[in-house]
């Protein structure tokens, strides 16, 4: 007789473990079970991603998000994700960082709503930006992007929605992470790639906008 599966939340506790981070506190855990249970729900008659299984968003989103909600800076009070898409890195931020403003820009209608609706049940103080993200007067203290068509010229104009001192954080892999920091200009001081689990090729980079 096979064993049942775990629970989400502990299957997602599990593989923090396993790749050396922190488990999540019960509640967070919860919440996060609560996000992929939505996302299934959603993606099984709207393309909201193309990992299509439990395990494979647990494994390749929630755990480099997570990883890179950490690695933040402790000082940055609002947060752009630039072409949120399905929520990555945004939402697990905004779970494992309540502290941080975050706002999920996502021009693709079908996503926006799904966005929207994350917020709701998930009670996340969280706004969503249904327009791209360059329609934004606003500027924050980070700016994340993660898996964005063109992503150099993403990059190009994620830069201009930060404050001075201001933090540009890229997930992405090892081999674009030199264009991707050419393609900020000299404005920005980098700091060493620090990868990502789930995979020995991802990366976050984090580069701080020098003031004047």
């Amino acid at each position: 007789m096979s064993q049942p599966s775990l629970p989400t939340a502990a299957r997602l506790n599990d593989l923090l473990a396993a790749a050396g981070l922190d488990p999540l506190e019960s509640a967070i855990a919860n919440r996060f079970a609560a996000y992929c249970a939505l996302l299934l729900r959603w993606n099984a008659r709207t393309n909201l991603t193309a990992v299509r299984d439990e395990g494979g968003i647990l494994s390749r989103h929630f755990l480099e998000s997570i990883a890179a909600a950490r690695a933040l800076p402790s000082n940055i009070a609002t947060l752009l994700d630039f072409g949120s898409g399905a929520g990555f890195p945004g939402i697990p931020i905004a779970l494992c960082r309540p502290e941080i403003a975050v706002t999920l820009a996502e021009s693709q209608g079908k996503k926006a709503a799904f966005l929207q609706e994350a917020v709701r049940s998930l009670e996340l103080s969280a706004k969503v930006h249904s327009a791209r993200a360059e329609s934004l007067a606003a500027q924050f203290d980070c700016v994340t992007l993660r898996a964005v068509d063109q992503m150099v010229l993403a990059v190009q104009a994620a830069s201009r929605r930060l404050l001075p001192g201001g933090w540009l954080a890229l997930m992405t892999t090892e081999s674009e992470s030199g264009s991707l920091q050419v393609s900020a200009d000299e404005q920005f001081s980098w700091s060493s790639p620090s990868q990502l689990p789930g995979s020995n090729q991802r990366v976050l980079l984090l580069g701080r906008l020098n003031l004047a």
